[in-house]
């Protein structure tokens, strides 16, 4: 699962360095050695100096269950909503 969640609904016209998005995900672990799901959430946004979008503030979790990832997953979700991250693609 995983989904860019931003404050614009609409970000044609609007400036990159105004526009800053999360990136969730919840994938299952790529690690035969350590199963388990992984809960990720990073954030981009406009890098003046490159003159580029970039991805930062990268969090990563490992969880044991499915379970206890999409209830991570989750509470990471309402977090976001809560700073204004209200508008997902995953709604179009």
């Amino acid at each position: 699962m995983q989904e860019i969640l931003s404050k614009i609904k609409d970000t044609v016209g609007v400036p990159l360095p105004q526009q800053v998005f999360y990136e969730l995900r919840l994938d299952d672990s790529e690690e035969i050695w350590r199963p388990g799901f992984i809960v990720r959430e990073a954030r981009a946004g406009w890098d003046e100096s490159s003159q580029q979008v970039v991805w930062d503030e990268v969090e990563t979790e490992r969880l044991a269950t499915r379970g206890e990832a999409i209830a991570r997953y989750e509470t990471r979700r309402k977090a976001l909503a809560k700073r204004g991250f209200v508008y997902s693609d995953m709604d179009l």
